[in-house]
């Protein structure tokens, strides 16, 4: 059948054919899960029935059949072929759902032969015209030196915008005008069509908020509300350690109002967000939880919500990646896209799990927000590690690091890495009227059996001296592998495993897990805390543990921080396999009077003090260079060859402050010790500045995300910022308040 069409006919037409051919294409072969009603990275059985998807493909066909039968009854016969022929194919849909996939390449075919015949008519329609503006309306590019990025991005949409559904949920249909007003309102890439004002996209926009004051509560009440739409092991030991401790953070907001003057900070809406309890990996670490697994993290959790509730924040909890989709306005899709709205949380704590959520769901707005995450880290992530760039190029890249973030961003669980902020947690306490009545017991810091393997002989030394206790994960109908001797009460609640640290006389540590709050709490109760010798000390050159981690750290023993801030009597650290040297260092434990001990950053008094330092000083948003701490506190050291600025302050009893490194970085700092530079020069080098004698080379930082206090070189003396710290609050300097 021969059609005659004029040109303008025909390009109505071929957009209409073109339409249809795509539609059915994104149906048939792009996975239901990228449609815009399912999110991104959801499990096969979740994705639904593909009926669900035909009969949407039948209804959106049947929309632009009615629009096809519109545009072609306003221009008479000249379309209308092409119209009936469409119409005749959308109600064989209807009648005929489940030979849908046989109909719709048969008309495949036909819609094929179709474009042959059109397109000696017209073949640069399909990019020219917008069928909701009219077939008339072109689009070129625009060739602005303010956007140089422009014509690269519009070329990317033409060929990637099917590969993500938000973009048709902005409105991109492939043509090149919905690209312009995509890339011009939503992502500013372009300039606006028709010499309009430019604009900032809406996700940019400051929202329209008027924060209140944030007042020191007493209660922790609206933490209770915003966790209870939440559940699981996981925040039920979360939720359980907020109650049993309730006491002691109303206790500690009371001496923060009577001491606290009449002002009071802004405010903050904040989001707390664990993304390790979140997906797939959130089901396993649920697993866990009731079986002897890693609660250090759940601590922090716990603690940190109490402590922003008592500070007057405004909390928003969640574990649901769908849910923190919704709380941040993430558009339907792969997460290609910028969020719809502005941000409304003023920070957003997580981890490195919600950190990549995040990433994956905000598209190009991540960047621009990434100064409001405080991020969880454990174990603490250095500056080289963090610079994708450089630890890509100076062989630091690892599976956790790379992010780009100011370092100070993360947040330890002990003041390890002082390019980190120090967070912590709050401790146990000891119950006064019974602090000292300590019985022979000895209760072994290991909950899973892997953890016992090798350290036999040295258990059994200990337990020479001392009745000893475990509290294994015994798996039903499984027989233990612990040794005889070992009186063992399987996995014991919180409040039970407290109640037997306060009966016991030491606490045990079997080399792993490392840095744990157990210690710290076990000391609390009155326990003495022996542990392993690490020799040669653990890092990522020689452990498992560590490989992976963004850290050269070298780990001595199993807690470095009981080690080295707390000490004896309260912390001995023995070589394990000299089974005389762990003999003699119970013997001696048990003739020593301790008293429970607290290091007053690990207090209520002690969090609260530090988290209202961060949130009222550090701002990663701004432009400038950090004024917090203040220039007074810094003490400036030129380190000897090959040691790091975290060795050199703290061989001076002080710590390295990376937030004054800038005060450190140009020549007068060099002039203030005397050093004649024969050469200068900057450079990414997470080393500098430092001084070279080889040459009498002065080096200068060239990119401040390197400022860090760790890393050594045997070439090089460090330039170091170090600071005092108030007593038993490393994180805080005497003039940081």
């Amino acid at each position: 059948m021969h059609v005659a069409l004029r040109p303008r006919s025909g390009c109505l037409v071929l957009c209409l054919c073109l339409s249809v051919f795509t539609l059915l294409l994104q149906t048939l072969w792009v996975p239901l899960e990228t449609t815009l009603e399912e999110p991104a990275g959801r499990s096969p059985e979740e994705r639904g029935q593909r009926g669900l998807g035909l009969r949407r493909l039948a209804l959106r066909l049947e929309a632009l059949s009615t629009q096809v039968q519109r545009l072609s009854g306003g221009r008479g016969g000249a379309a209308r072929p092409g119209g009936d022929d469409l119409s005749r194919m959308l109600r064989s849909f209807r009648l005929d759902q489940r030979g849908l996939t046989r109909s719709v390449e048969k008309q495949l075919r036909r819609v094929s032969q179709r474009l042959e015949q059109l397109s000696r008519l017209s073949r640069t329609a399909s990019h020219d015209l917008r069928p909701h503006a009219g077939p008339e309306e072109k689009c070129e590019v625009p060739a602005d030196r303010a956007y140089p990025l422009c014509a690269e991005k519009v070329e990317f949409l033409r060929a990637r915008w099917h590969t993500d559904p938000c973009y048709a949920f902005y409105g991109v249909d492939g043509t090149t005008c919905s690209i312009l007003t995509y890339l011009s309102l939503t992502e500013d890439f372009c300039p606006l069509r028709l010499g309009g004002n430019h604009s900032v996209p809406p996700w940019r926009r400051k929202p329209h908020s008027d924060p209140g004051k944030a007042e020191v509560r007493t209660s922790l009440s609206p933490l209770y509300e915003v966790i209870s739409s939440s559940s699981g092991p996981a925040v039920d030991f979360i939720r359980s350690r907020v109650g049993r401790m309730s006491e002691r953070w109303t206790r500690a907001a009371l001496r923060m109002r009577q001491s606290s003057n009449e002002t009071f900070p802004t405010q903050m809406r904040v989001l707390l967000y664990p993304g390790a309890l979140a997906g797939s990996v959130g089901r396993r670490f649920e697993a866990l939880v009731d079986r002897g697994g890693p609660l250090g993290e759940l601590v922090q959790w716990a603690d940190l919500g109490a402590c922003l509730t008592i500070l007057g924040h405004n909390l928003t909890f969640s574990t649901s990646r769908r849910l923190l989709h919704s709380l941040i306005g993430a558009a339907p899709g792969r997460g290609s896209c910028p969020i719809q709205r502005p941000l409304t949380f003023d920070l957003i704590y997580t981890d490195y799990h919600g950190l990549a959520h995040l990433h994956g769901a905000m598209g190009m707005a991540f960047p621009h927000y990434q100064c409001r995450f405080r991020i969880l880290d454990s174990f603490g992530t250095e500056p080289a590690f963090n610079l994708r760039s450089y630890a890509r190029s100076r062989g630091y890249e690892t599976l956790w690091g790379s992010w780009g973030l100011q370092p100070l961003q993360y947040l330890t669980m002990f003041p390890h890495t002082p390019d980190n902020s120090f967070l912590g947690f709050v401790s146990e306490e000891a119950a006064r009227e019974d602090s000292y009545r300590k019985e022979r017991i000895a209760v072994i810091y290991g909950k899973q059996d892997y953890m016992w393997q090798g350290k036999s002989e040295y258990v059994k030394a200990i337990s020479d001296e001392m009745e000893t206790h475990a509290t294994v994960y015994q798996p039903p109908g499984l027989a233990s592998n612990l040794p005889g001797f070992i009186r063992n009460h399987g996995l014991l609640t919180q409040e039970r495993f407290v109640q037997l640290l306060r009966r016991a006389k030491v606490f045990v540590g079997l080399g792993f897990p490392y840095e744990g709050p157990a210690p710290i709490e076990a000391i609390a109760l009155g326990c003495v805390f022996l542990q392993p010798r690490l020799h040669p000390p653990h890092s990522a050159d020689n452990n498992d543990f560590y490989k992976g981690k963004p850290t050269s750290r070298k780990v001595s023993s199993q807690h470095p921080y009981a080690e080295e801030f707390i000490g004896k009597p309260h912390v001995w650290t023995v070589d394990v396999t000299n089974r005389t040297d762990v003999r003699e260092a119970a013997r001696a434990i048990l003739l020593t009077q301790v008293k429970p001990f607290t290091p007053p950053e690990f207090t209520c008094e002690g969090m609260l003090e530090r988290l209202r330092g961060y949130i009222a000083h550090q701002n990663f948003c701004s432009k400038s260079a950090p004024t917090w701490p203040p220039e007074s506190a810094l003490r400036m050291h030129l380190g000897p060859l090959g040691q790091s600025c975290v060795s050199v302050c703290r061989r001076s009893s002080l710590v390295c402050e990376p937030a004054l490194f800038h005060h450190l970085n140009g020549p007068a700092a060099f002039a203030r010790l005397s050093i004649g530079c024969s050469s200068m020069g900057r450079e990414a080098n997470h080393l500098f500045p430092s001084y070279s004698p080889w040459g009498r080379h002065c080096a200068l930082q060239q990119e401040p995300l390197l400022f860090s206090c760790a890393g050594s070189d045997p070439s090089h003396r460090r330039l170091c910022p170090c600071r005092a710290h108030l007593p038993g609050q490393v994180a805080l300097c005497p003039d940081c308040l």
